[in-house]
């Protein structure tokens, strides 16, 4: 049985009619004394309060309606309806317990989809089984492992792919963050629709706009034709939205609206148009910090993270390390042609013991390098050695300027411009040579006042 809390009849009867068309059991209270007497009799599978149902607009009878019912029951969900101008008071009520919070005028679809996950991720959850068992259930061809706090992780992205619930993913650095990105879509009903990846980081604030939603023609100067933004590209399936972490206040703004409302309007269009996406985030950073810092919006770190995965480090999973080792050295068997390519037992006892502070990605870097430069075929813990810190320290010494004749600003200008001649002002590749983001890189730029290609995004 769902519970609609709202002293407005016109708007209970609304919902009770929509949920009931859904197939829900469906009561209505129009004020807190008709709530607890209900509470009272039974038990809602979920409540359903406006935080307004009074005359007065401040929502403090919402609130305290929400508190009371978290005290009585704190297992019962409640999603929270409130108006646009008010989700800063929906933030608080996400702080008090709620579930969720949806705005009006509210989409029903949005609404019975919100209700059906939050139903759903209260379901008992099983106990996570033998990595056989999770690949018997799911789809996890592209994930190697079988560590247990890996094995939570496939259990939890598991339960909620099939549900559209929106995702955060958090860890370090290389720790596959896309991977489980694309296993949620790839076990969800949206599947057989696009998967589409965005990389925050690599986006100006300028851009961003465009980038996201896209423009029409004539929107700006060198806006010839209409383009399609990644939200639309995305409809019906998943956007992965990653290193969220790097949106600057007036981009999270925008993408909040979006995230909320469901609609979205390209640039230099006055036109709205609704998109059906679901939405994954991912950061290596700590938003809950920025939150506290005033450099993430509260409200937009509550709409992401309704369910949040924390990929734990390489360093801290090292009996995977033999697995992707394998499993790396497998894939590059037909790529060069060596079928007899292996690693030893002993290499792979020692990788065990690597920090390998770059995670995932670093190991397989180290992997394909040392297949690339070992002439045998049965790769050792030497063969490893020698090409674990190539190319790093050694050849950056010879070039660092002496103590005092150079300010660590003119050297960051010199290093870019060097980069950027190298290679011929391709941003993308600039920014991977020196180990930050576009964005970062973007910043940099304008900061020392040196061009760049501003249609490479």
């Amino acid at each position: 049985m769902l519970l609609i809390v709202d002293d407005d009849l016109a708007i209970r009867t609304s919902l009770l009619l929509l949920l009931k068309k859904e197939g829900f059991e469906v009561r209505g209270a129009g004020s807190p004394e008709e709530t607890f007497e209900i509470l009272k009799a039974a038990t809602p599978e979920l409540i359903l309060l406006d935080l307004n149902f009074s005359i007065e607009t401040s929502g403090r009878e919402g609130m305290h309606l929400l508190q009371r019912i978290k005290k009585h029951n704190a297992a019962i969900p409640v999603i929270l309806i409130t108006g646009w101008g008010t989700i800063d008071l929906a933030v608080r009520g996400m702080k008090e317990g709620a579930a969720d919070f949806v705005t009006k005028p509210w989409q029903n679809d949005y609404l019975i989809q919100s209700i059906r996950t939050i139903l759903n991720l209260a379901k008992p959850a099983q106990q996570a089984g033998s990595r056989r068992k999770l690949d018997q259930q799911y789809h996890f061809e592209n994930i190697v492992g079988a560590d247990p706090k890996l094995l939570d992780i496939l259990e939890t992205i598991g339960r909620v792919a099939p549900t559209d619930a929106p995702v955060l993913i958090t860890g370090e650095s290389g720790t596959g963050k896309e991977l489980i990105a694309e296993a949620i879509h790839l076990n969800s009903r949206r599947k057989m629709r696009p998967f589409v990846k965005v990389n925050l980081g690599g986006i100006s604030s300028t851009l961003f706009e465009s980038e996201l939603f896209g423009h029409v023609r004539g929107a700006f100067t060198d806006a010839k034709t209409d383009r399609m933004g990644r939200f639309e590209m995305a409809h019906r399936g998943t956007i992965f939205l990653d290193e969220i972490g790097e949106l600057d206040l007036s981009s999270q703004v925008k993408l909040l609206r979006v995230l909320q409302e469901r609609t979205f309007e390209p640039l230099g269009s006055s036109k709205s148009r609704t998109v059906d996406v679901r939405v994954i985030c991912a950061t290596n950073r700590n938003l809950e910090e920025m939150v506290a810092q005033g450099t993430f919006r509260e409200d937009l770190y509550y709409r992401i993270n309704l369910i949040t995965v924390k990929l734990p480090a390489l360093r801290e999973r090292p009996d995977d390390i033999p697995l992707l080792s394998t499993f790396f050295a497998d894939n590059l068997k037909a790529i060069y042609n060596r079928p007899e390519l292996k690693i030893s037992n002993a290499a792979l006892k020692w990788l065990k013991t690597q920090p390998l502070q770059g995670n995932i990605r670093q190991l397989k870097n180290l992997v394909e390098r040392t297949v690339l430069l070992a002439g045998n075929n049965v790769l050792d813990i030497d063969d490893f050695q020698r090409n674990l810190h190539a190319g790093n320290a050694v050849s950056a010494q010879k070039h660092v300027p002496e103590v005092g004749s150079i300010t660590l600003e003119e050297m960051e200008y010199q290093m870019i411009v060097r980069a950027m001649q190298h290679h011929q002002n391709k941003v993308s590749k600039v920014a991977r040579s020196l180990g930050i983001t576009r964005f970062a890189l973007y910043r940099r730029l304008e900061k020392f006042g040196i061009s760049f290609d501003s249609e490479e995004v």
